[in-house]
This record gives structure tokens, sequence and C-alpha cells, in this order.
């Protein structure tokens, strides 16, 4: 049996709050950075890992613990390059059974770019990076642990002043709810977030009212005759 994940607490973002947390996230590097200030590097590694977390769903111990090998080519879908499949191998457990392994196609190419940008500009810089497979480090050459995507998620969320009931799981549920209402197939997003069942993917989406008129609307377009029923006594 598998734990259920729900919590009334979390809710997905909305692609506003979303892109908010991305671009102060982005902020503090520029900040870091041009002030010659000490942390610029480690504050870009944490960006990125906010968008590795919400770009192929993860949750928060999934992205943490990644290493730079797990990402791989799709070769039914060539633009991505090597990073058409991300490799989760601490995914969550049956109870009574071990982490399972799996696979989880990239959708989203804004996503590729920032770890292609990290890999290429970032990661090397990293004291240690040539000694460990590790994708993210601490700027003692240490793997980052899972409170560190915790810790800086809280304080951009703080600071943007969004609910404080905002986790970094919340970044999975936007994942969830942003590929349904961009039109995925339910089986493909369940596949995607490694859930057994239906109903727990469907703890995770949360569509916006617009989505739902606009699905509501085509409905009614297909079938013309049902804006004419009235209702019996």
């Amino acid at each position: 049996m598998q734990e259920s994940e729900a919590n009334p607490a979390r809710r997905p973002l909305t692609r506003d709050e979303l892109q908010a947390v991305f671009d102060r996230a982005d902020e503090e590097v520029s900040r870091r950075r041009d002030a010659g200030r000490k942390g610029a590097i480690a504050a870009y590694h944490d960006a990125t890992m906010l968008k590795v977390a919400h770009g192929w769903g993860r949750r928060a111990n999934e992205a943490v613990m990644l290493e730079v090998h797990d990402f791989y080519r799709n070769p039914k879908v060539p633009i991505f390059d090597g990073f058409g499949f991300l490799r989760v191998r601490s995914g969550k457990a049956s109870r009574g059974s071990p982490p399972k392994p799996r696979a989880v196609a990239t959708v989203m190419p804004w996503a590729v770019d920032a770890v292609r940008d990290y890999l290429d500009n970032v990661l090397p810089m990293m004291r240690g990076a040539t000694s460990t497979r590790a994708l993210w480090l601490s700027e003692r050459g240490a793997r980052v642990g899972k409170r560190a995507l915790g810790d800086r998620f809280a304080q951009y969320r703080d600071e943007l002043g969004l609910d404080r009931a905002l986790t970094p799981h919340c970044l999975r549920h936007s994942y969830a709810t942003h590929l349904i209402e961009d039109g995925h197939d339910p089986m493909f997003v369940q596949r995607q977030l490694g859930h057994a069942y239906q109903s727990t993917t469907g703890i995770y989406t949360h569509v916006s009212a617009e989505f739902a008129n606009r699905i509501l609307r085509d409905a009614l377009d297909r079938v013309p005759h049902l804006l004419s029923l009235k209702g019996t006594p």
C-alpha cells in the first residue's frame, strides 16, 4: 500500500506565483554576483534546483539526490539532446519496499536550458565537482541536504508574501496541474509522477477556474443540443 500524499495545506502555485519565485531566485544570483558577495554560486544552484523540482515534478528528496548522470537522451525527442529523460533513483517507496527507480520524460524545454547552463557554467566551479557525481554541492564540496531546498524556497516565499503553507512539494503539485491544463493525458501525468493510482494524481491537480470553464465550453460546443435541454420537474 502507498501512503496518501494528500494535505489540504498543499496546493499548486499559480503560474504567476511560480514565475515570481523563479524571478526572485535569479535576482538573488545577480545581486550576489554583482556585489561580489559570497554565496553567488550557492544561490545559482539553489535557483536551478527549484526549477528542476518543478520542471520534472520531483519531490524535494528526489531533486536533492540527483546526480549528473541521471539525465540521458530520449531518442524519440532528439531536441532535448542528453536531457530527454531524468532517472529518479530515490523515488517514494511503497510500504515495506525499497525506493522505486523510474524514468521521467522531459516536457519543459526551459528546464533543460536551466540545467544545461548550470552544468556548463556553474558546477565546474564548485569545490569537489570532479570527485563526485552529485548534481548539487555546497560551497565546501559536499552534497547539499534536503533542508537546503526547503530553506531557500521558504526564504523566497516569505519575501514575496506568498502563503506560508506553501512548501517545495507544491512545485510538484504545480507540475501536475500545469501538465493537465496544457493538455497532457491524465495517464501520462500519472506515469510522470510515479503514482500507482489515478486517484493519487487527482489529489495533485487543482485546475484553474479558467481552465475548467474552457473545458466545459468545449464540451458544450461539441454537443450543442445540451444547451437547449430543460431540467425535469
